[in-house]
């Protein structure tokens, strides 16, 4: 299964229906998947596919939730032992004096026996039953945490290589940037030698340059940084390479922000490890309030020996009973605890409730980023065009005079302002895309990762019922648009208004 093929349905864990689910994000919950969540850009981007899979293998962060998920499992077979019997073997050996009232004289004894005792409880208040349950919504909270995990180290390992992508392309632009600005020294050096040029001009070119080299020495630091970045996720130091343009995985999103945001919510796994934390508290509270029960267990016991049990000449004994335990007082400690329990009741509903309103913010601002920056992309090129355009003409009005050198100069880091935030907005919409589709549990299943069957199908017919978060409406948060005939009329009225060049 992949790491994101976790799908909440309104089916039971016994596969029979559960309740109609209410309004708002619990019928998001039911949803189930409702987009194909089919690898198609897997064979497209395989340098996404190979970065993500050579962090998750060697991961200590995945590894701890796995280990942390196995002890869980360890733990629901732990809890399941209290509700089978139990079988005690004990031995002794030793030296026994008693002495009576009366004319009966102090006898010693030596004894010696071995006893064997089975014991099965009949009635413990569901005790054994409710930490059962609690032990099985704690695995499979673990469970939900390791798919959360390897999400979020899936979109890291993405997010490095992207940075790697985008250091590289900006060292190539200020590299430009420091030639065009050479060359333009050079010029300015020929003209002063020739003695048609200012001593300032070349001093005011010189400084350009050093600007530049400043600027390029700031990328090959950012690279470096990086690159470390990459090697403590993935492993491995980055593949040397040219800068090439970022992968974009702009494939199979929903089609607006709510019904994003509805598939997000009903698949999100840091959502479903908390409902799964409301429900062990919920268990555990319960398994505190058996303690207020009596409880009743079947004792079956024998055993032989020499003196047996301290009697004079018994060689065994056996015997079968009924026993009742019931705490009538204990100074008030377990009430105290049931109190204490729905506390942490209380508090795990709260983490849920955060839990939705955080994965809420967070895929509403990468969607929003998808398309906020594939606007702002299209701008920014049609900006770039303009301004190259603009300093090659800057240059040939700069070499028959009609241009000053600081034009020149000012065009010239115009141009690589501009080129460096396109390449930044290039690689920021790659990334938003990414954020995306790992906000709603599907960047392994879109890069095509696979996992193990280690932990296979545990979350088969989840739903969340009526533990989902109650505080979390899914709403869309009111995007401001901009009105570009009002822009129009505007610009227009204050053409009118402007008084006329004399």
């Amino acid at each position: 299964m992949s790491p994101s093929n976790v799908v909440a349905s309104c089916v039971s864990l016994k596969g029979s229906r559960v309740k109609k689910c209410p309004a708002s994000l619990a019928a998001a919950l039911c949803l189930g998947a409702a987009l194909p969540l089919t690898p198609a850009l897997a064979q497209q981007r395989p340098e996404l596919r190979a970065v993500a899979e050579a962090a998750l293998a060697g991961n200590p962060a995945v590894s701890a939730k796995l280990h942390a998920f196995r002890a869980a499992a360890d733990a629901v077979d732990a809890a399941r032992g209290a509700l089978g019997p139990r079988l005690d073997l004990t031995g002794d050996v030793g030296r026994e004096r008693a002495t009576y009232a009366g004319a009966l004289p102090a006898a010693t004894l030596d004894r010696n026996g071995l006893g064997l005792q089975l014991t099965q409880v009949l009635w413990d208040g569901l005790g054994s039953r409710r930490d059962m349950q609690r032990a099985g919504h704690e695995r499979l909270a673990r469970y939900f945490e390791l798919v959360d995990t390897t999400e979020q180290v899936a979109l890291e390992a993405v997010r490095a290589l992207y940075d790697v992508q985008r250091f590289r392309r900006l060292v190539d632009l200020a590299q430009d940037s420091v030639a065009q600005h050479r060359q333009a020294a050079e010029k300015i050096e020929s003209r002063v030698k020739a003695g048609v040029g200012r001593g300032v001009d070349l001093e005011q070119a010189n400084a350009r340059v050093a600007l530049a080299e400043s600027n390029l020495a700031t990328e090959r630091a950012n690279l470096h940084d990086v690159s470390a970045r990459y090697q403590r996720l993935v492993g491995a130091p980055p593949p040397a390479g040219e800068a090439v343009p970022p992968a974009l995985l702009d494939q199979e999103l929903p089609p607006g922000a709510e019904q994003a945001l509805q598939l997000g919510l009903a698949r999100s796994p840091s959502i479903q490890a908390a409902v799964e934390g409301v429900r062990a508290a919920r268990a555990a509270m319960r398994t505190q309030s058996a303690g207020l029960q009596p409880r009743v267990e079947l004792r079956l016991r024998t055993g032989a020996g020499r003196n047996y049990n301290g009697l004079e000449d018994r060689r065994s004994d056996s015997a079968a009973e009924v026993v009742l335990n019931w705490n009538l007082f204990d100074g008030g400690a377990d009430r105290a605890r049931v109190s204490q329990r729905a506390n942490v009741l209380g508090q795990a509903m709260d983490q849920r409730d955060q839990a939705c309103r955080d994965l809420r913010q967070t895929l509403s601002i990468a969607y929003n980023d998808t398309g906020r920056l594939g606007e702002q992309l299209t701008l920014l090129q049609r900006n770039t065009v303009a301004i190259e355009r603009a300093r090659d003409a800057y240059r040939q009005q700069f070499d028959i005079g009609q241009r000053s050198l600081l034009d020149l100069l000012n065009a010239e880091n115009e141009v690589y302002t501009a080129r460096r935030a396109y390449a930044n907005a290039e690689h920021d919409l790659a990334l938003a895309y990414a954020r995306t589709h790992a906000a709603m549990n599907r960047l392994g299943t879109t890069l095509g990762i696979a996992r193990t069957d280690q932990v296979a199908d545990e979350a088969a017919g989840w739903a969340a019922g009526d533990d989902a978060p109650g505080r979390c409406p899914v709403a869309v948060a009111e995007l401001t648009t901009t009105d570009r005939a009002a822009l129009d009329a505007r610009a227009e009225a204050m053409s009118r208004s402007a008084p006329a060049p004399r």
